[in-house]
């Protein structure tokens, strides 16, 4: 299903060890934004490079993959993407507008890359209102700089205190 509606998990791109216990219980990440992440961190398995073009149906279809799955929940992360001006958070509000529409009832999860801690695209995803706002950290401050050259720790948690205020 998931080839057939041409979407991309971070379960499979990341190369998740839970793969087979979310699938099994209809639990999926979806990755918006395309397979090519503009950063290139260490720990990451996600392709690194110059992205497709945003594909303006993905809302729609990340709609009807929740759907066909009967999802009561979702996950929506992205590849970072900071060749957009907006970063994709207006693609963010666009995919949980979406899935709502199709979806009613369902809970939205976002998983959002850092949008260099611009204060304006937090505040666009959070209009929205997804139930659960989440960023990675991914590792302790002192060894961010190796893991995630192209992110700042502290950077991070700006994104999540400001999260947190709206």
């Amino acid at each position: 299903m998931l080839d057939d509606l041409k979407l991309v998990t971070v379960c499979e791109r990341a190369i998740c060890p839970n793969l087979r216990e979310c699938y099994s219980q209809q639990q999926l990440t979806f990755m918006i934004l395309g397979d090519r992440c503009t950063r290139s961190c260490r720990f990451c398995a996600v392709a690194h490079g110059k992205p497709a073009p945003v594909e303006a149906d993905e809302p729609q279809r990340v709609a009807e993959a929740a759907s066909r799955l009967g999802l009561k929940h979702i996950v929506i992360t992205s590849v970072a993407r900071d060749e957009l001006r907006d970063e994709g958070a207006g693609h963010f509000v666009h995919v949980m507008d979406a899935v709502r529409k199709r979806n009613p009832g369902i809970t939205v999860e976002v998983l959002v890359p850092d949008f260099h801690g611009r204060h304006e695209l937090i505040a666009q995803v959070m209009a929205s209102r997804p139930e659960v706002f989440a960023h990675n950290l991914e590792t302790i401050e002192r060894l961010s700089p190796m893991v995630r050259p192209q992110a700042d720790y502290r950077r991070s948690l700006t994104v999540l205190r400001l999260a947190r205020s709206m």
